[in-house]
């Protein structure tokens, strides 16, 4: 048995959009997800055999999460109670609770299903656990949000995660074609789309069904009816031309969610390619980010960024670029602004690589955190004036400039007590090379002028 609860007013309502029209009732008409539905997967066992457990579906939107809750609510004969964590408070809850032991009582399972649940707040999360834990509800959450982040640990140990992916470029062609020859209303009129129209629609619905659906509604609104030849007789078949399709999608932005995990996913996919020396993969990313609305100052922050951590010495000039890219856009703005962002990208990406500053630096942070508040020798402080220098203040500090090489060869900077480090390893690229020649025969002066101190004098 199956309990939807609909209003009066929406069962007379006359008009549905395609996409709830052609919501899939059954695992059979199901599209994508192969990875949690497969033969043999946990997911499609427990609905084949009727064994429920609480679940999260966590995925992006279009992919499928609501109606699958209701094909597995079909499947076990379960009452389906569906919540909107944007428009339900503590009381809807309470009510749907109520509902659910009433059937309890009567032998019969509910699924309350949390749409969009990690917008439910820490107390309202938990308000689910005692009913999941004794039975009274089979917890089903939807959210886009990383589940890890968003909800409560007690409601994740409770509940199994299942990610749903972005459905493919085929899958969501078949979506379409589906919904071409299956559609009352669009059985009313004959419509007709080229392969190559078909392709481009499920290519611009940016793996979102629901967005697929959407477009190809708005689009059999546009479509012409097809010109008959002069000696052939007039059929009321209708054209979805390309250039409809692209008429229909042409403001649509693609899948980035600021602040959300996509847009942390692709802007550490931009970091990686630079990293990696790529910067044919560095400029899609980048534009990726633009196209989905991404703010440009943010990228090129994230850009000076990069050129600190993974460049740094190995090529300074890739910082003074990155800084000159993020002021270039703020003078210039969009869209000239962002072919400066996109030249620091390219040059980052190609030019010679070193995180040994970022290495030494946490190296240097983590002893400062860890060791000692450790007092500055006396050689190395300041002494302006006389009761300091009568402390020892500045006495026997070897001036560098006065040293051959401008050098004082065997001088110690840290404290005695933490004993002298290597924080910083220089690569042998780039720049660094030079500089890892010159640190190396300094540390090697270093070493001998200790050694030498070391050797006492025989009597």
């Amino acid at each position: 048995m199956t309990a939807e609860l609909f209003s009066e007013d929406e069962i007379a309502q006359p008009y549905r959009p395609m996409a709830d029209r052609m919501r899939p009732q059954s695992l059979s008409d199901y599209i994508g997800q192969e990875h949690i539905l497969g033969a043999g997967k946990t997911l499609r066992q427990a609905i084949e055999n009727q064994t429920l457990h609480s679940m999260i579906f966590w995925g992006p939107p279009g992919t499928g999460k609501t109606t699958l809750a209701k094909i597995i609510a079909n499947s076990v004969q379960a009452h389906f109670i569906n919540l909107s964590a944007v428009l339900a408070g503590v009381k809807d809850i309470r009510e749907a609770i109520a509902q659910a032991k009433q059937w309890q009582l009567q032998g019969e399972q509910t699924i309350l299903f949390v749409d969009e649940v990690h917008r439910f707040n820490k107390s309202q999360q938990d308000a689910f656990l005692p009913y999941v834990e004794d039975g009274t509800i089979y917890f089903i959450g939807a959210t886009t949000e990383n589940p890890s982040f968003e909800l409560n640990n007690a409601l994740l140990s409770r509940v199994k995660t299942y990610v749903l992916k972005a459905l493919s470029v085929e899958n969501l062609q078949t979506v379409i074609r589906h919904a071409l020859n299956n559609d009352v209303q669009l059985k009313q009129s004959h419509f007709e789309i080229e392969e190559s129209s078909l392709a481009l629609l499920a290519q611009v619905a940016d793996g979102d069904a629901r967005r697929a659906l959407n477009f190809l509604e708005i689009a059999c609104d546009l479509a012409e009816p097809e010109t008959a030849e002069a000696d052939q007789p007039a059929r009321d078949n209708r054209i979805i031309s390309k250039e409809i399709i692209q008429d229909v999608s042409s403001q649509s932005l693609r899948r980035f969610d600021k602040g959300g995990d996509l847009f942390y996913e692709q802007i550490s996919a931009l970091h990686k390619s630079v990293r990696g020396s790529n910067p044919d993969a560095s400029l899609y990313w980048f534009a990726r980010m633009i196209d989905g609305g991404c703010d440009p100052l943010y990228i090129a922050r994230r850009v000076v960024r990069m050129a600190s951590e993974d460049i740094g010495n190995a090529d300074p000039r890739g910082l003074q670029l990155a800084l000159d890219a993020w002021q270039t856009y703020e003078r210039l703005g969009s869209p000239e602004g962002e072919l400066a962002i996109a030249q620091a990208i390219v040059f980052l990406a190609c030019t010679a690589k070193s995180n040994a500053v970022y290495s030494a630096y946490q190296q240097a942070m983590a002893d400062a955190k860890s060791s000692a508040s450790f007092d500055v020798p006396e050689h190395l402080r300041n002494a302006p004036t006389k009761f300091m220098k009568e402390l020892g203040y500045g006495k026997d500090y070897r001036y560098a400039h006065d040293e051959a090489g401008a050098f004082a060869a065997g001088e110690t900077y840290f404290p005695e007590a933490l004993g002298e480090r290597e924080y910083y390893q220089p690569v042998a690229r780039g720049l660094e090379l030079k500089i890892k020649e010159k640190l190396d025969q300094l540390r090697q002066l270093n070493k001998a002028a200790k050694k030498a101190s070391e050797i006492k004098p025989v009597k």
